[in-house]
């Protein structure tokens, strides 16, 4: 199902660490260090492609702009998602070690937002209150599972 969510093969899938409410995975867990020995930092890959697509969607809104100003005027926003970066970095490393990408993350993290797509990721893989911009755009985005599976189950 992944892979025709992707529209290829995925690379270095250990399993689904969210579901979608329509059953399939959305969110799935990935090695730090790709089969082919490609340092990866993305530990939460966000699947779905309409999922995706709600992230791009608020992406080109101007949303990341707008959460980067807050980030830089509220410092309890910032200790929040400082706390987010290291929650993604203790699940990593708890996955595997790559010295390559030791104490780096992933959307920015902790200090600019870049990429909708790994927070929603985040967010739905270890549930609300971790990742603030996550949740953010959760609350933010269309029920992209609304109009049914993204791809067609199994025959």
């Amino acid at each position: 199902m992944v892979a025709a969510q992707l529209g290829r093969t995925p690379r270095g899938t250990r399993a689904v660490a969210h579901r979608c409410p329509c059953g399939l995975p959305d969110v799935v867990e990935t090695t730090p260090r790709l089969p082919d020995g490609t340092p990866f930092p993305t530990l939460f890959y966000l699947t779905c492609p309409r999922a995706v697509h709600e992230c791009s969607r608020l992406e080109s809104s101007g949303l990341m702009r707008e959460m980067g100003a807050r980030l830089a005027a509220d410092p309890e926003l910032r200790k929040a998602y400082e706390a987010a970066h290291e929650d993604y970095l203790r699940r990593r490393e708890q996955v595997g070690h790559v010295d390559e990408i030791a104490g780096v993350s992933a959307g920015g993290m902790p200090t600019r937002v870049k990429c909708l797509h790994v927070h929603l990721g985040h967010a739905l893989a270890v549930g609300p209150g971790v990742n603030p911009f996550g949740d953010e755009t959760l609350a933010l985005a269309a029920e992209w599972w609304a109009s049914g599976p993204c791809v067609p189950p199994p025959a």
